[in-house]
């Protein structure tokens, strides 16, 4: 007997092609089934709304209580709907141990770390205080970062690192570098975010190897990657080509409706949607996942395609194909999605508004093949 059934909903999964109303069962903390008239012994009344793999956010940073960044991974997950978090380097080597211990491991939900190129992480992000971590090259060790990757091998997904004016300060493209170097020694890809010059762009983009990642990759300017005639730059063209991966990364400064609309006229989708979520960012402008799916809806990406870009796409970005998908026989995590018509006021990361029709809610989620409703 399945344990759970999820009756009558829209099944959409980009990962095979799905998208039908029909009947989705869990047994045994996996998918047992997706076909009509399906029995259970937990049978939830879906009807009208959508069910997806479970969401991936593939930029946030829940590193809570021990970085004055981070945000409970649980309590965003109960309202947003993500079953995976991957954490955007918010621990360095030198507190690594303690994200592990007291968040990762605890967690009812999945947290898959990178690890930040530098020893603190991100150690004074605040609305009074903020220092780059990357602003004194005192604090880059990439024997360290090698070390700790090393000894958490089985958790540590790449090198985090932030440039750019905030992030780098003075110190400029070099914490790249370094992090690249350390990547390289690991056979790791670099997770890299870029805000306000200095370094410039290109500086940063041509460096970028496949499968590395470049988020908050729809900024508005400076550094954005479309021009204002419209035209994507040559350098964001020339990595994508060869296979660097361009994530939303939206946050609180690093997401810009003029840079998504010339983008998507131009034809270039990112390839993972996700939502930069932290202490500030979660007020707004980005609030979670679902709300930055919302916009791209709202700007014409369709719905199928918006969740292979918050799952399937997020998945392959880490290598876990075992993630994203509702394959019968994979993992048992799914979530339920309302998309209500209205009208709904959104806001970019510089103050653009936008009012949308469509906006996306959790309806529920489902863990390890049961029922974990949002409180």
């Amino acid at each position: 007997m399945n344990d759970l059934v999820l009756k009558g909903g829209r099944v959409v999964d980009p990962s095979q092609g799905l998208d039908k109303v029909t009947d989705i069962a869990f047994a045994n903390g996996k998918v047992a089934a997706i076909g009509d008239n399906l029995a259970g012994k937990d049978v939830r009344n879906v009807a009208g709304k959508i069910v997806s793999p479970g969401l991936i956010d593939l930029h946030t940073h829940v590193y809570w209580g021990g970085t004055s960044l981070g945000v409970e991974a649980e309590l965003v997950a109960r309202t947003g709907g993500v079953t995976t978090f991957i954490d955007a380097g918010s621990a360095g080597p030198g507190n690594f141990h303690g994200f592990r211990k007291h968040v990762i491991e605890p967690s009812p939900v999945r947290i898959l770390p990178y690890l930040n190129i530098a020893f603190p992480g991100i150690f004074a992000f605040s609305k009074t205080v903020m220092v780059g971590e990357n602003s004194d090259m005192r604090l880059i060790d990439p024997r360290e970062a090698v070390r700790v990757a090393r000894e958490h091998k089985d958790l540590v997904l790449g090198i985090k690192v932030r440039v750019g004016r905030s992030a780098s300060g003075d110190s400029g493209v070099k914490p790249l570098d370094i992090a690249l170097e350390v990547a390289e020694e690991l056979d790791l890809p670099v997770m890299a975010h870029l805000d306000n010059p200095p370094p410039a762009r290109r500086e940063v983009v041509d460096r970028l190897r496949p499968g590395d990642i470049l988020t908050h990759c729809f900024r508005p300017f400076p550094n954005a990657p479309v021009r204002a005639d419209g035209n994507v730059r040559e350098e964001i063209l020339a990595a994508r080509a060869r296979g660097v991966i361009f994530d939303i990364g939206h946050g609180g400064g690093s997401f810009g409706f003029g840079t998504t609309r010339g983008m998507l006229a131009a034809g270039f989708l990112p390839d993972v949607i996700s939502s930069d979520v932290h202490v500030i960012s979660i007020e707004g402008p980005a609030f979670d996942l679902l709300t930055t799916m919302s916009k791209f809806l709202c700007l014409g990406v369709d719905l199928p395609t918006v969740i292979k870009l918050s799952t399937g796409n997020a998945a392959a970005a880490i290598n876990r194909s075992d993630l994203g998908t509702l394959k019968v026989g994979g993992v048992g995590e799914a979530t339920v999605i309302e998309e209500v018509s209205g009208s709904f006021d959104y806001a970019d990361s510089i103050g653009e508004r936008m009012v949308g029709t469509k906006r996306l809610l959790s309806a529920g989620v489902v863990l390890a093949g049961r029922w974990w409703h949002p409180a």
